[in-house]
């Protein structure tokens, strides 16, 4: 009896953990939230010097089916990333020309951060 008593609490404790784990609500009172990806891009007085760099480069454009947007992730292969200039501040991102449109791309996800405009 006492067996069947903890097999019955075991089992119930299994199959518990995963509905207790998604009932966790993920906020936690009293802190700031914490902002991901908020590295420096390029600043806007250098957008025009690095136009002209990408230009003078002469970095080919690749075409993909979907909108250029900020978040959207850009495919894995066909598409060259290129590093950014230290001149230019967004080191730790990569760039490449999408659609006609400058990107700048955090290199682990290939998600795009900016477009420049």
């Amino acid at each position: 009896m006492r067996n069947r008593i903890l097999a019955l609490a075991a089992l119930a404790a299994a199959i518990g953990s995963p509905l207790a784990a998604q009932a966790q609500s993920g906020v936690t009172v009293g802190r700031a939230p914490v902002v991901v990806d908020s590295g420096p891009t390029i600043a806007v007085e250098q957008r025009p010097a690095f136009r002209d760099y990408v230009v003078e480069q002469r970095v080919p454009a690749f075409r993909i089916p979907d909108r250029v947007v900020v978040g959207a992730t850009l495919p894995e292969t066909g598409i060259t990333y290129y590093d950014v200039p230290q001149r230019f501040g967004a080191t730790t991102y990569r760039y490449t020309v999408v659609n006609g449109e400058t990107v700048l791309v955090e290199p682990r996800s290939r998600r795009i951060v900016e477009v420049m405009d």
